[in-house]
């Protein structure tokens, strides 16, 4: 009994140790490094190493306790600029998205499978929702930066989507399980009022447990060791109350940690540093352990239609449903296109194809097997490919300001002022001798080990380490500041356009310089109000306008979202055309436009031919003798 304690940790943590080194390879090259982990634990299962682990119920749980650890981390990373920018897109993927996914990868299923209705909407159910970690990882690997909007929308939906592909999953599982095949209209009303109610009580349980850890957490006054360890109980508690009741569990905590991480909660600093080791932890867990569960050896009978149901889902369900659910705003091809190609498969899909075997059902292990190779498409094909394509369709735009080294630390009673301690790094503004604003408050600086005042160490150095009280709504040239030059400079015309503008000049002066061919009442506006009209009234930083034979570009942006830098391009940067349509409203529009005139004229061209041809020789002769 012993020795199996020993053995068992021994393999436990040496597992958890290859996964962590494998992180290094996968930073190194860009691979997928959840595709690593599932490599370890299958390397590691009865086809490997030989360790036995088919134990569905501990699979399930261990799983459902790391992805409610995750999606409480998601959430609390995600600020409410993004849920405001954001918002309406992401939530019609996680909803409408995942339910349109799953219909269509289901169909597909049912053609292509000895499965019945219900077992393909299952198996389309588990592998409808995407993963936020696979995601975020490549995108943070690969160095894209990514537009504010394009980015919030891809987190906000891999955080939020979870919940929804759940009900599904676990509402088809129950109604097999059952033995009984409703009619159409019957599943589609159970199917709507269960989701209502189960998102519902979520829904509450979570944004009443957010302002719950909130205030617990600022009257109590645990000690810094214990707080990180009280908020993870918390969450858990939330996750495992929501779901008790008959809520959805994973939306409830998903909630509580945005609610929470949007709160000017007590040490936030500690708790965001405690959470992200937590999640990789958790992920790495996961992963493991839903490894071990497979059997490779099974594939096999199932491979091929396995991988032409993962790229099915890849190349047509996904950009479908992307397409479908975007179109109401205004999203432009290229960065829709993207969307529909970063919807990479994870963990969760794996955890939910489990669901099945906890129940008994007679094809569960093949529903679990399908959707494992579905997953391992999904990293393989997307997994290498999210920073290339971004790059093919030119959506990378540079950075702001360049490396910065910054920590924020924690002041105790503090809610409207933070303590950032900046390392100057080579070519910095600072170290070129720029000086810190009145606003900003220095208090110390360490320079080679020896701490002295702000007013003592004269000028800062490459090296230095400087301690300073700010304001919570420090401006951003704070961080400029300390920030190193970036790569891109704003003034460089294959970026920033030739020169710059400034937007409050009138958009009339563009129409006498450069004849782009404005309407009368675009004459009337600034460049600027000109510029977020066409952009549909909000201004990123790097949006583009193309007006004629000119090209406006957003070069910043302040505070309150007005464009503050204006960048004219001679040289409108072309639009991709080799990718799927994925056409805007109005280019939609323009479409059905077109086709209803073809067939106007068609018609009117069969109506003609269809006349006896004495009244089309009278015709005739009547026109000529009117032209005569």
């Amino acid at each position: 009994m012993y020795q199996t304690v020993y053995l068992v940790t021994l393999a436990g943590t040496g597992l958890v140790l290859a996964a962590a080194f494998s992180s290094l390879v996968a930073f190194r090259f860009g691979a997928p490094l959840l595709l690593l982990f599932l490599a370890l634990g299958l390397a590691a299962g009865a086809d490997g190493l030989g360790i036995q682990f088919d134990n569905a119920d501990v699979a399930y749980f261990i799983g459902s306790l790391a992805l409610a650890a995750i999606l409480f981390d998601s959430g609390f990373g995600t600020p409410l600029s993004a849920l405001r920018q954001a918002a309406l897109p992401a939530l019609s993927l996680a909803t409408a998205g995942v339910a349109l996914t799953t219909v269509l990868f289901g169909a597909a299923a049912f053609y292509l499978t000895d499965f019945t209705w219900l077992e393909s909407l299952l198996l389309g159910a588990a592998v409808a929702s995407t993963d936020a970690a696979a995601v975020f990882f490549l995108l943070r690997v690969g160095n894209v930066q990514l537009r504010d909007r394009v980015r919030s929308t891809l987190e906000i939906e891999s955080g939020s989507n979870d919940p929804i592909a759940i009900f599904l999953t676990i509402t088809f599982v129950e109604i097999i399980a059952l033995g009984q095949d409703p009619a159409a209209e019957v599943l589609a009303t159970d199917l709507v009022l269960g989701f209502i109610a189960n998102m519902g009580i979520g829904a509450v349980v979570g944004i009443a447990g957010g302002l719950a850890i909130t205030r617990l957490v600022d009257r109590l006054n645990l000690d810094h060791g214990l707080l990180p360890i009280f908020v993870l109980t918390l969450s858990l508690l939330v996750f495992a109350f929501g779901g008790a009741i008959g809520g959805s569990g994973f939306l409830a905590v998903y909630l509580a940690g945005l609610v929470a991480g949007n709160s000017s909660i007590r040490g936030g600093a500690l708790l965001k540093r405690f959470q992200d080791g937590v999640s990789w932890l958790a992920q790495i867990i996961m992963f493991l352990v839903l490894g071990l569960f497979a059997t490779p050896s099974e594939f096999l009978p199932i491979l091929p239609v396995g991988i032409g149901l993962g790229l099915f889902l890849i190349f047509i369900a996904r950009p479908i449903a992307v397409w479908l659910c975007l179109i109401p705003f205004r999203f432009p091809r290229q960065e829709t296109a993207f969307i529909s190609w970063v919807g990479l498969r994870g963990a969760v899909s794996i955890l939910l194809a489990i669901t099945p075997l906890l129940v008994g059902l007679e094809n569960g292990r093949m529903i679990f097997n399908m959707a494992f190779i579905v997953v391992l498409v999904s990293l393989i094909v997307q997994g290498w490919t999210v920073g290339p394509l971004a790059r093919r369709l030119g959506l990378i735009v540079p950075q702001r300001i360049g490396p910065l080294e910054k920590v924020e630390l924690e002041l105790p009673g503090s809610a409207h002022h933070e303590l950032l301690a900046y390392t100057v790094v080579a070519g910095s503004p600072v170290a070129r001798g720029e000086r810190i604003p009145r606003w900003a408050r220095p208090s110390l600086v360490v320079r080679e080990g020896r701490s002295m005042k702000y007013q003592d160490a004269g000028r800062l150095v490459a090296g230095d380490h400087v301690y300073i009280f700010v304001p919570d709504r420090y401006p951003r040239l704070l961080d400029r500041l300390f920030a190193s030059p970036t790569e891109v400079s704003p003034d460089d015309a294959d970026f920033f356009g030739a020169f710059a503008l400034d937007p409050s000049h009138m958009a009339s002066e563009l129409e006498d310089n450069y004849n782009p061919g404005l309407t009368e009442a675009e004459l009337k506006l600034n460049i600027g109000q000109l510029m977020l009209q066409r952009l549909g009234g909000r201004a990123e930083y790097a949006d583009r306008v193309t007006i004629g034979p000119i090209e406006l570009i957003v070069r910043d942006v302040d505070e309150a979202g007005r464009i503050s830098s204006v960048g004219l391009s001679f040289e409108p940067t072309p639009q991709v055309t080799s990718i799927p349509p994925f056409l805007s409203p109005a280019e939609l529009a323009d479409r059905i436009r077109q086709l209803v005139a073809g067939w106007r004229d068609r018609g009117k061209g069969e109506a003609a031919a269809e006349q006896p041809a004495e009244q089309r020789g009278d015709d005739q002769d009547t026109y000529n003798s009117r032209g005569n």
